[in-house]
Protein backbone atom coordinates (compact mmCIF):
# COMPACT_ATOMS: atom_id res chain seq x y z
CA UNK A 1 0.00 0.00 0.00
CA UNK A 2 1.59 3.40 -0.97
CA UNK A 3 0.72 6.32 1.53
CA UNK A 4 -1.41 9.53 0.18
CA UNK A 5 -0.84 12.77 2.01
CA UNK A 6 -4.37 12.36 3.38
CA UNK A 7 -3.11 9.71 5.43
CA UNK A 8 -2.05 9.47 9.58
CA UNK A 9 0.75 7.81 9.57
CA UNK A 10 2.18 6.73 12.21
CA UNK A 11 6.35 5.96 12.45
CA UNK A 12 7.51 3.44 15.28
CA UNK A 13 10.43 1.58 16.27
CA UNK A 14 9.82 -1.98 15.01
CA UNK A 15 11.88 -3.70 16.94
CA UNK A 16 11.01 -2.47 19.88
CA UNK A 17 8.43 -4.24 22.29
CA UNK A 18 6.89 -1.31 23.52
CA UNK A 19 6.03 0.23 20.57
CA UNK A 20 4.78 -2.50 18.84
CA UNK A 21 2.32 -3.35 21.60
CA UNK A 22 1.13 0.26 21.11
CA UNK A 23 0.85 -0.18 17.60
CA UNK A 24 -1.66 -2.92 18.29
CA UNK A 25 -3.06 -0.80 21.16
CA UNK A 26 -3.82 1.82 18.47
CA UNK A 27 -5.59 -0.43 16.14
CA UNK A 28 -7.77 -2.14 18.60
CA UNK A 29 -9.22 1.30 19.34
CA UNK A 30 -9.10 2.86 15.66
CA UNK A 31 -12.20 0.68 14.52
CA UNK A 32 -12.47 3.72 11.73
CA UNK A 33 -8.46 2.52 10.51
CA UNK A 34 -7.85 6.18 10.61
CA UNK A 35 -4.40 5.94 11.51
CA UNK A 36 -2.00 3.61 9.19
CA UNK A 37 1.58 2.28 10.47
CA UNK A 38 5.33 1.67 9.51
CA UNK A 39 8.62 0.92 10.76
CA UNK A 40 10.94 4.25 11.15
CA UNK A 41 13.62 1.16 10.16
CA UNK A 42 11.64 0.23 6.86
CA UNK A 43 12.04 1.48 3.10
CA UNK A 44 8.51 3.26 3.66
CA UNK A 45 9.36 4.56 6.66
CA UNK A 46 12.29 6.24 5.34
CA UNK A 47 10.13 7.01 2.54
CA UNK A 48 7.21 8.75 4.42
CA UNK A 49 9.93 10.80 6.55
CA UNK A 50 11.38 12.14 3.05
CA UNK A 51 8.29 13.09 1.89
CA UNK A 52 7.92 15.57 4.90
CA UNK A 53 11.85 16.77 4.78
CA UNK A 54 12.65 14.81 7.70
CA UNK A 55 15.25 12.05 7.91
CA UNK A 56 15.56 9.32 10.72
CA UNK A 57 18.14 10.08 12.91
CA UNK A 58 21.51 7.46 13.31
CA UNK A 59 20.99 5.05 15.91
CA UNK A 60 17.83 3.56 17.68
CA UNK A 61 15.18 5.79 16.49
CA UNK A 62 13.88 6.98 19.87
CA UNK A 63 10.58 8.60 19.15
CA UNK A 64 7.09 8.12 17.92
CA UNK A 65 6.26 9.53 14.89
CA UNK A 66 2.82 11.21 13.39
CA UNK A 67 2.68 12.51 10.19
CA UNK A 68 -0.57 13.98 9.89
CA UNK A 69 -2.08 16.40 7.03
CA UNK A 70 1.71 16.70 5.99
CA UNK A 71 2.39 18.18 9.26
CA UNK A 72 5.31 15.84 11.78
CA UNK A 73 4.27 15.46 15.02
CA UNK A 74 7.62 13.31 17.19
CA UNK A 75 7.42 12.36 20.77
CA UNK A 76 4.31 13.41 23.23
CA UNK A 77 2.75 15.72 21.51
CA UNK A 78 2.36 12.61 18.41
CA UNK A 79 1.27 10.36 21.30
CA UNK A 80 -1.40 12.62 22.65
CA UNK A 81 -2.53 13.69 18.96
CA UNK A 82 -2.53 9.97 18.27
CA UNK A 83 -4.62 8.89 21.38
CA UNK A 84 -7.30 11.95 21.14
CA UNK A 85 -8.63 9.88 17.50
CA UNK A 86 -8.92 6.84 19.60
CA UNK A 87 -12.46 5.24 21.21
CA UNK A 88 -13.32 4.99 24.44
CA UNK A 89 -11.86 7.35 27.45
CA UNK A 90 -8.36 7.20 26.23
CA UNK A 91 -9.56 10.39 24.42
CA UNK A 92 -8.76 12.29 27.98
CA UNK A 93 -5.55 11.87 27.62
CA UNK A 94 -5.57 14.88 25.31
CA UNK A 95 -5.68 17.25 28.15
CA UNK A 96 -1.98 16.16 29.18
CA UNK A 97 -1.54 18.96 26.17
CA UNK A 98 -1.72 21.66 28.49
CA UNK A 99 1.56 20.23 30.41
CA UNK A 100 4.86 22.63 28.48
CA UNK A 101 6.22 20.53 25.75
CA UNK A 102 9.69 20.24 26.91
CA UNK A 103 8.40 18.55 30.80
CA UNK A 104 6.36 16.33 28.33
CA UNK A 105 9.11 14.95 26.57
CA UNK A 106 11.17 14.80 29.68
CA UNK A 107 8.84 11.71 30.82
CA UNK A 108 8.89 10.23 27.32
CA UNK A 109 12.38 10.62 26.77
CA UNK A 110 13.04 8.63 29.98
CA UNK A 111 10.66 6.13 28.92
CA UNK A 112 11.89 6.02 25.35
CA UNK A 113 15.59 5.66 26.67
CA UNK A 114 15.02 2.52 28.91
CA UNK A 115 11.99 1.16 26.33
CA UNK A 116 14.30 -1.83 25.85
CA UNK A 117 15.30 -2.72 29.45
CA UNK A 118 11.67 -2.27 30.65
CA UNK A 119 9.74 -4.12 27.77
CA UNK A 120 12.66 -6.26 25.47
CA UNK A 121 13.51 -6.25 22.05
CA UNK A 122 13.16 -8.04 19.22
CA UNK A 123 15.71 -9.08 16.33
CA UNK A 124 13.48 -7.97 13.50
CA UNK A 125 10.20 -6.22 12.72
CA UNK A 126 7.16 -8.79 13.44
CA UNK A 127 5.58 -10.17 10.44
CA UNK A 128 1.51 -8.85 10.28
CA UNK A 129 -1.07 -11.18 10.64
CA UNK A 130 -3.68 -11.00 7.20
CA UNK A 131 -6.40 -8.98 9.56
CA UNK A 132 -3.00 -6.47 10.45
CA UNK A 133 -1.65 -6.21 6.91
CA UNK A 134 -3.82 -3.55 5.20
CA UNK A 135 -3.48 -1.32 7.59
CA UNK A 136 0.74 -1.63 7.61
CA UNK A 137 2.43 0.44 4.55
Amino acid sequence: MTPTPNDAIVLFDGVCNLCNGSVLFIIDRDPGAYFRFAALQSDVGRDVLAGVGRAIPAGDPDSIVLVENGRVYERSTAALRIVRRLRGAWKLAWLFVIVPRPLRDLVYRLVARNRYRWFGRTAECRIPTPALRSRLL
